[in-house]
């Protein structure tokens, strides 16, 4: 007799996608599909990088991917929950016993203010980042830059253009919101000396987009020949129209074994979803293990077994400012920072080591299922839910 074959789906191919897709062939008789819009891993902390070109984001899957784990590229219109099918854009359907949603996070370029989405440029995502690659090349070095948005993202952007000879203006209402007070002055000092223009404070929150420009609520009018729009993440609402229970973000609600409150037979993890509607920061930092801890959960239920309760310690912030300086700033397992960081070119050296071993870990993994170890975070209980709570990488 023919041993059964559990057909398990993955949706996301990032940080989150692939670990738990690796971690499932830890079982032979899992078939495990992964299914992703792009035929490639993209290192989302690298796309800064990229648009400035100082390095790539691209990795090949096979570098990362279980051999085992067959990779669809397509992007997922519709989750049938009830016969447990997912509809592709290319009109295709796959079956699936369980389903992992890792769809990430995406750019949150709002409607609200006008002229954002028609001239501004995100970065949070391959092919947007493409295009501002793309509109960099043809623009002339002198050409003034205005990146909106203070947060992890924001500053690398602007950190990494104004190194390459731009000049750039950083808006934002807080400059590293996320940081300690230590850490926001390390990070501000290194921006200064490159020459990034910071425009702070309660006035700084832009009111309207254009070709040329960008104004402010104070009134003030800020010449930008390319507009970078990092405020914020958003997440994809697929989770939302399949009629999962989400948050206010549209992060799937589980519990803190990552299942779904509305079906056991689906968990999620990374950017996408929301334990006890308590989110982690998005970040590859929590991506990693909650894909981990995702797949652990559905080996158990095969198994027969109660799956475990683990929450993700999240212990530090990692910024380049540049190629040749960063902030690594040092927080509590509850990820609120303490008044320690490290900065200057030993931060750059961390921040580098880090986005090598993300890769490297994923490639581990790949090669040998389990091998990836998460440590215990802190007890989530008595943590606050945050429907909308906003995603600052």
């Amino acid at each position: 007799m023919t041993a059964r074959q559990f057909r398990v789906l993955v949706i996301g191919g990032g940080y989150a996608g692939v670990m738990a897709a690796n971690r499932l062939t830890s079982r032979d008789d899992l078939a495990v599909t992964l299914v992703n819009p792009r035929p490639h891993f993209v290192e989302r902390i690298r796309l800064h990088q990229l648009v400035a070109e100082t390095g790539d984001a691209a990795v090949d899957y096979e570098r990362v991917l279980n051999d085992r784990v067959r990779l669809a590229v397509d992007s997922v219109e519709r989750i049938d929950t009830a016969a447990r099918r997912i509809v592709l854009a290319s009109g295709a359907t796959l079956d699936y016993d369980y389903l992992v949603y890792a769809a990430g996070s995406t750019g949150a370029v709002p409607a609200s203010v006008p002229g954002a989405a028609e001239f501004g440029f995100s970065l949070s995502e391959w092919e947007p980042a493409a295009r501002l690659k793309a509109r960099l090349s043809d623009l002339a070095l002198p050409a003034p830059i205005v990146v909106v948005g203070g947060g992890l993202t924001g500053i690398e952007a602007a950190a990494e253009l104004a190194e390459a000879g731009r000049p750039v203006t950083l808006v934002s209402t807080v400059v590293g919101p996320s940081l300690s007070r230590p850490g926001r002055r390390s990070v501000t000092k290194r921006l200064h000396k490159l020459g990034v223009v910071l425009v702070e404070g309660d006035a700084a929150t832009v009111t309207a987009v254009g070709p040329d420009h960008v104004a402010l609520a104070d009134g003030r009018i800020i010449a930008s020949a390319v507009t970078v729009w990092a405020a914020g993440f958003g997440v994809p609402g697929l989770a939302a129209a399949s009629g999962l229970t989400t948050d206010g973000m549209g992060r799937v609600v589980t519990d803190e074994t990552y299942t779904s409150v509305d079906d056991d037979r689906i968990v999620a993890a990374g950017d996408s979803a929301a334990p006890s509607r308590r989110a982690y920061r998005m970040s590859c930092q929590a991506s990693l293990p909650m894909g981990v801890l995702a797949a652990e959960t559905v080996l158990a239920r095969i198994a027969g077994e109660s799956p475990a309760t683990v929450s993700v310690p999240m212990t530090a912030q990692c910024i380049s400012v540049g190629r040749r300086a960063g902030t690594l700033q040092v927080q509590r397992a509850d990820d609120t920072p303490i008044a320690l960081y490290l900065g200057g070119r030993t931060g750059a050296l961390i921040k580098e080591q880090v986005c090598r071993w993300t890769v490297k870990w994923m490639a581990g993994e790949a090669a040998e299922p389990g091998s990836y170890r998460t440590r215990k975070g802190p007890d989530r209980s008595t943590a606050p839910a945050a429907d909308e709570a906003i995603g600052v990488r």
